[in-house]
């Protein structure tokens, strides 16, 4: 993960000097399609995308960890919503011809550490589920203070709508996340 994020930011320096870049009201931008997208929303998808396919990962360990209807659920309902995400910003990143490998490291918040996802992978049940929500929370946190910032800087509407998404649709899991944990 670290590699990805230090990627982006090399990926800028680089694109930069490539004719693809413009700017726009002092920040970069690529084009494709004529469509300009800044360098923050490029790194935004750079970063959301392995951070959502993290989620993605946790909801299906989910599916053979536990037999806890209401986490599994909560499980598929994640990979629905995220996956589709995660499409929408590889199309940004194909119309602009940007790539996935950042080439660098920066961290991002909520991600489950190797040895956290190794204690998930082997954990049953209600140890599972409780490490699960325990994880969730935490990386849901981190995805909405990573839309929180792209919402901030972006110019473009569907990075607007996407990070109010997020912010909107992890916000409503993370309070049904703490009241199964409160339980």
């Amino acid at each position: 993960m670290k590699n990805r994020i230090a990627a982006a930011t090399l990926a800028a320096v680089i694109l930069t000097g490539l004719g693809g870049c413009a700017t726009v009201d002092g920040q970069s931008s690529f084009t494709g399609s004529n469509v300009p997208y800044a360098m923050n929303d490029i790194m935004f998808a750079q970063m959301m995308i392995p951070h959502h396919e993290q989620a993605v990962e946790l909801a299906g360990i989910a599916e053979s960890n536990t037999t806890n209807p209401v986490i599994l659920d909560l499980a598929e309902r994640i990979k629905s919503a995220q996956q589709p995400e995660i499409d929408q910003m590889q199309g940004w990143l194909d119309v602009t011809d940007s790539e996935m490998d950042m080439g660098h490291s920066m961290h991002m918040p909520g991600i489950v550490s190797d040895d956290d996802m190794a204690a998930l992978r082997s954990a049953r049940d209600a140890e599972f589920d409780a490490l699960f929500l325990t994880h969730m929370i935490a990386h849901h946190e981190g995805a909405i203070a990573m839309a929180q910032d792209v919402y901030g800087t972006t110019t473009r509407d569907d990075v607007t709508r996407l990070a109010e998404q997020i912010i909107a649709a992890q916000t409503a899991e993370i309070a049904e996340m703490k009241a199964l944990l409160d339980q």
